[in-house]
């Protein structure tokens, strides 16, 4: 087996397994790991919105991007990048995260679904498939955000250095931010636990390039399945573990933080899907690139952050009641985003 693919089989399934952990620990139900649901907590707790459920400063975004830039560092790979179409990367990360709030979770905690047995969260991977391959058709028509150019250490340090002091003052003076005393922004392992599993997840994932979107994407377009063994790791290394625990419950109805609308769970995870293929990765991805130094990637994040906090002021996200009417509303429109978007990015042969 390539060494790849073995750094690739071990990141999943220690995420996997970092999963079963921090949510032994605290975090809510199949959301050991959740990449959209934490930023949207800590959009929350920084009062960018005023949802009350789910405002936390999660630690384990802060260890993420601090344990991708720590390692980057030490393998001489942390190289400042960007300028790449960075207002179109904004608003592509805010369709991203309409259509992660309507499933109630990103890709990665898709998998964890699963690992739990939630059947709502198969028809979101049918969803997510299905928008990739819609994506790598944009790709294969001449899509291009352009290219990133290299910039300065300062530019690539700005996002790290800024979790850094995020987590350092909700450490030590919690009283700035939001919190909130119950739902799942109450649910949380111990700081220093999630930061530290954090930091060995953000560092494994840079060096294997782990991304939920290249499983399938590399697969349609270059027939290269190496990034398959690491999703199949962390749904096979949820699955056992849950198992084992006693928490693997094969249903659709009664699922943690979950809805039940078979429709728009396909959609929200297609729009997901579709948005991630052309911003180039998944919203893991995303955070582990802005870890390294890219600005492209940190941006990106940044959409994310308001992404979320413009779903709970206007009442875009679900519940586990289901999809509001502005959220069905918001999805349609991101999907017209995206095509507005590939249409104006494609390259033009003469």
């Amino acid at each position: 087996m390539k060494k790849r693919n073995i750094w690739v089989i071990l990141t999943g399934f220690v995420i996997g397994v970092a999963a079963l952990a921090l949510t032994e620990l605290g975090n809510p139900g199949n959301m050991g790991f959740c990449i959209a649901c934490f930023i949207r907590d800590i959009s929350g707790a920084l009062k960018l919105h005023s949802a009350e459920a789910v405002q936390y400063v999660r630690p384990e975004i802060v260890g993420m991007i601090l344990g991708a830039t720590i390692v980057s560092i030490l393998a001489k790979e942390f190289k400042p990048r960007g300028g790449s179409s960075l207002m179109t990367r904004f608003v592509l990360a805010i369709v991203v995260m309409v259509g992660a709030l309507m499933f109630l979770g990103c890709p990665l905690r898709m998998m964890l679904r699963i690992g739990g047995g939630d059947l709502n969260a198969l028809i979101g991977l049918v969803g997510f498939i299905a928008g990739i391959f819609v994506g790598t058709l944009w790709l294969r028509g001449g899509f291009t955000l352009k290219r990133a150019y290299a910039q300065s250490l300062t530019e690539g340090s700005v996002l790290p250095a800024a979790v850094a002091v995020l987590m350092a003052l909700a450490a030590f003076l919690p009283s700035l931010f939001a919190a909130s005393e119950s739902g799942p922004g109450s649910a949380h392992a111990p700081i220093l636990i999630s930061l530290g599993v954090g930091l060995v997840v953000g560092g494994l994932c840079q060096r294997s390039r782990f991304c939920t979107v290249a499983a399938s994407r590399d697969a349609m377009l270059f027939k290269d399945f190496s990034m398959l063994w690491g999703f199949l790791a962390v749904i096979v290394t949820s699955i056992a573990g849950n198992l084992i625990l006693g928490k693997f419950h094969l249903s659709f109805a009664d699922q943690p933080v979950a809805h039940t609308d078979g429709i728009w769970n396909f959609l929200g995870m297609a729009l997901v899907g579709w948005g991630s293929v052309l911003l180039g990765g998944c919203p893991l991805r995303q955070v582990i690139l802005a870890g390294e130094g890219n600005s492209d990637a940190a941006v990106t994040v940044t959409g994310f952050l308001v992404g979320a906090a413009i779903c709970h002021n206007f009442g875009l996200a679900s519940s586990a009641k289901g999809p509001t009417a502005n959220g069905m509303i918001a999805v349609i429109a991101g999907f017209v985003i995206l095509a507005v978007i590939g249409l104006a990015n494609r390259e033009r042969t003469v």
